[in-house]
């Protein structure tokens, strides 16, 4: 069922992120649909302000011309300044609209031949006028009305007028379309805007329902999680007095084997010693019988005195061995049931105090031990930091390289809430095969030149799990070694950094 579970959800997501997809599609042509109406919009818009711009200006030119023309008939019929200043003022706006007019319709072709026409007309027309107010500002009054009538009879105003109502005409029907176009361009926009917000609600509306379904999910997986932490939290602490216990219990039965066994090794300590004492009473014994009854001494006899010696060596060396051993597994046991005291530690003292004492013995053998500053403290148990570094430094300097002045530097530093203490040396470096089995109890790596029974380096491991970090190793053959100690920088009851 879990698997089915994890099919659904994986399908569920798939969907969900192809719909979210597929809303974000639409909303970008939606969008773009929006922006090219919006835009042919305005251009519609613009035309159809155009548009009004040419008919305002027609109606300008309609009224200069129309005002022209009746203050010359009245300035004809009754001679005033004031009709004679109305159309010099209006005269004077003629032609200068009838430019700005040609100006706007130049983009129609039907239109500039409309207004080139309209200009033939009106240049003549203005000139006409324009001889007759002379003639009659001059005093020829009666030569001026008679030109008026013959130019009434050739019409040419009735002309320009017709000229005016076909840009007219022209332009309303040019207004009607345009007006048109922009109405369908303006429902186009609105249809265009709605879709899109139906788009975005929808859109909105598929987001909040994933968000709402995740949420949901993710508050039924917390509520698991905490239940899942809370028996976890039981279960460990559980597990880990069971563990305290198992090992409490191992170290006892180690101490007691351990002292136990000491006991029958007492005593073939003892009997060997012994033994010796009466290997000596009979190889005299038999000396003097081969000097004064040789026929007595036989061969085994002889063997015998040869043999023994040796074996009684061998006894004794394995003995010896053997309570080495029994001596270090008392000490780790003895260690394992001590209780630890954290307090704050400066590293560059304890550290300082360590290499102090052994000064003799790295000036014995021609080498130096420095520690860097500076190097960071840290609060944990004294005599297991202590143990931890002199067995390091101490392993440095019993594994030098022959010929090559011993070196070996101290630092430390911080990473995150941890503590990073590192021993290096330039001595004979280990074997990488080695790396994990010099740390097993009893197993030593390379040249067996120097005394030890393989423990000092298990005892760190063991110290350093204790205070809650471990130790690691980079080294490779004829290029030294270097140990680092991982540390909490606050060690806790059960080896875990605050």
């Amino acid at each position: 069922m879990p698997y089915e579970f994890r099919l659904d959800e994986r399908r569920f997501n798939r969907l969900a992120l192809l719909a979210i997809l597929v809303g974000l599609g639409l909303l970008v042509v939606a969008f773009g649909t929006m922006i090219v109406s919006a835009m042919s919009n305005e251009r519609a818009t613009q035309w159809v302000r155009h548009t009004y711009q040419v008919i305002d200006e027609l109606d300008t030119l309609s009224l200069a011309i129309e005002r022209t023309e009746t203050a010359e008939r009245g300035y004809l019929l009754a001679p005033d300044p004031v009709r004679a200043n109305t159309h010099r003022r209006n005269s004077a706006l003629v032609m200068p609209s009838l430019g700005r007019l040609q100006s706007l319709t130049a983009d129609n072709p039907r239109q500039r031949q409309l207004t080139a026409e309209l200009r033939i007309k009106l240049v003549d027309q203005l000139a006409t006028i324009d001889d007759m107010m002379s003639r009659a500002e001059n005093g020829q009054l009666a030569a001026a009305r008679e030109e008026f009538a013959k130019r009434v009879k050739v019409r040419q105003i009735d002309q320009i007028r017709a000229l005016e109502s076909q840009i007219r005409a022209e332009e309303t029907r040019l207004l009607n379309d345009r007006q048109s176009v922009e109405s369908k361009r303006r429902s186009q926009f609105i249809l265009v805007f709605g879709v899109t917000g139906a788009l975005l609600l929808l859109a909105g509306l598929a987001t909040f329902a994933l968000v709402r379904r995740y949420t949901r999910d993710l508050a039924k997986a917390r509520d698991r999680l905490h239940l899942l932490n809370t028996d976890l939290e039981g279960v460990v602490s559980e597990r880990t007095a069971d563990l305290r216990r198992a090992n409490e219990e191992i170290q006892r039965f180690a101490y007691i084997v351990s002292h136990d066994l000491r006991s029958p090794l007492v005593n073939i300590l003892g009997f060997t010693s012994e033994l010796e004492e009466t290997n000596r009473s009979l190889g005299a014994l038999l000396e003097r019988a081969e000097k004064e009854a040789p026929q007595i001494v036989t061969p085994d006899s002889q063997a015998a005195r040869e043999d023994l010696p040796e074996a009684i060596g061998f006894i004794r060396a394995a003995t010896q061995k053997m309570d080495r051993l029994i001596n270090a597994i008392l000490k780790l046991s003895r260690e394992g049931r001590r209780t630890l005291a954290p307090q704050t530690l400066e590293m560059a003292e304890v550290l300082g105090d360590i290499v102090g004492s052994m000064e003799h013995r790295l000036a014995e053998i021609g080498a130096t031990a420095a520690i860097e500053q500076p190097i960071p403290d840290l609060v944990s148990d004294r005599v297991a930091i202590e143990q931890i570094f002199s067995n390091l430094i101490e392993n440095a300097s019993k594994y030098l390289q022959p010929g090559r002045p011993g070196e070996i530097i101290v630092r430390g530093y911080a990473q995150g809430d941890r503590l990073i203490y590192e021993v290096q040396d330039n001595g004979r470096g280990i074997d990488p095969k080695d790396h994990q089995r010099v740390f097993d109890l009893f197993r030593r790596s390379g040249v067996q030149d120097q005394p030890g029974e393989g423990i000092g380096l298990a005892h760190v491991r063991a110290l350093a799990y204790r205070l809650g970090g471990f130790i690691d190793l980079k080294s490779e053959l004829g290029q030294g070694a270097t140990f680092q100690v991982n540390l909490p920088a606050t060690y806790t009851d059960e080896g875990v950094p605050n």
